[in-house]
């Protein structure tokens, strides 16, 4: 018996693990285009979706331009989307689609006219991703 468990254990670690995607599915906006909502869904300390309804599948997944957060998985990531689900879970935003970016919009939002970039630095929150070394 003791065989098959370590083909088992070997078996679970070749195994690929499975990556847990964001629930967001809604067509991206056009760079120049305005779109607002609540905030549906945080993904990291600087994702998260907006959409006016509760179906994912019209949730708008947006990478906030004027805040570069330190990666989930690198030192103060955790924190991080902590610190932006405290800002803007549940909000409602109005953002302003710059660019896209892989499968998001990049979008600069606000919260009542400050920035959620605004709004993150004001409560301590600290720029660090590991990509361009800064604000995008």
């Amino acid at each position: 018996m003791r065989g098959w468990g370590l083909v088992l254990a070997t078996a679970l670690l070749a195994a690929p693990a499975v990556a847990l995607a964001d629930p967001c599915e809604g067509a991206l906006p056009a760079p120049g285009a305005r779109f607002d909502g609540p905030v549906r869904y945080v993904g990291d300390g600087d994702s998260l979706c907006v959409g006016r309804s509760s179906d994912p599948s019209t949730w708008i997944e947006v990478r906030v331009s004027d805040f570069y957060a330190p990666e989930l998985h690198s030192a103060g990531g955790r924190a991080a989307k902590t610190m932006l689900e405290d800002v803007v879970w549940r909000q409602y935003l109005q953002c302003r689609a710059i660019k896209h970016s892989y499968d998001r919009v990049v979008a600069r939002c606000t919260i009542d006219g400050a920035s959620v970039g605004d709004l993150l630095r004001a409560r301590g929150g600290v720029e660090g991703g590991a990509g361009r070394g800064g604000r995008r």
